[in-house]
């Protein structure tokens, strides 16, 4: 276990003493590809605030746990657990707020049991849509050449 937890800061140094090894400015290129961050941080906030925000929403104001009322008969007719209505309702929304109902659903019914396991095929088999569209549509076109990053076709 000791091992698994210096993997990380192995592959820094091994990094490090390779960019040294080449003789690149390493402090220069690290500030250099922050600049370029920044502006992306910057168009993709307002976006992941607003998703983070209405996801939160859509849980106090009681709405979800209605849908999750009204969707547990379907779920149940199709043989799936009702226990995962809830983690079905909020994967699209937000990675973070499934994971913890994933989490949940694994501390309450057990590893093994067959609503642990469908929840884990809901949740490995599901995107986050509106992060993913987020990023999507904050993406420089590849059609600009100027602003893309994709290799040109030419």
């Amino acid at each position: 276990m000791k091992f698994f937890s210096l993997i990380i800061p192995l592959i820094f140094l091994a990094t490090f003493l390779f960019a040294v090894f080449k003789k690149v400015r390493v402090y220069d290129s690290f500030t250099e590809g922050v600049k370029g961050a920044i502006p992306l941080v910057m168009s993709v906030f307002p976006y992941i605030a607003a998703v983070m925000m209405l996801t939160k929403l859509f849980e106090v104001s009681g709405l979800e746990a209605k849908l999750v009322q009204l969707l547990a008969p379907l779920l149940r007719g199709l043989g799936i657990p009702e226990e995962i209505a809830r983690l079905v309702l909020i994967k699209p929304l937000s990675g973070n707020g499934s994971t913890a109902v994933l989490s949940d659903i694994l501390a309450r019914y057990g590893a093994d049991s067959y609503a642990a396991r469908c929840a884990c095929v809901a949740y490995g088999s599901s995107e986050t849509v509106f992060y993913i569209g987020c990023l999507l549509y904050t993406s420089p076109s590849p059609r600009d050449r100027r602003l893309s990053r994709m290799p040109s076709s030419a």
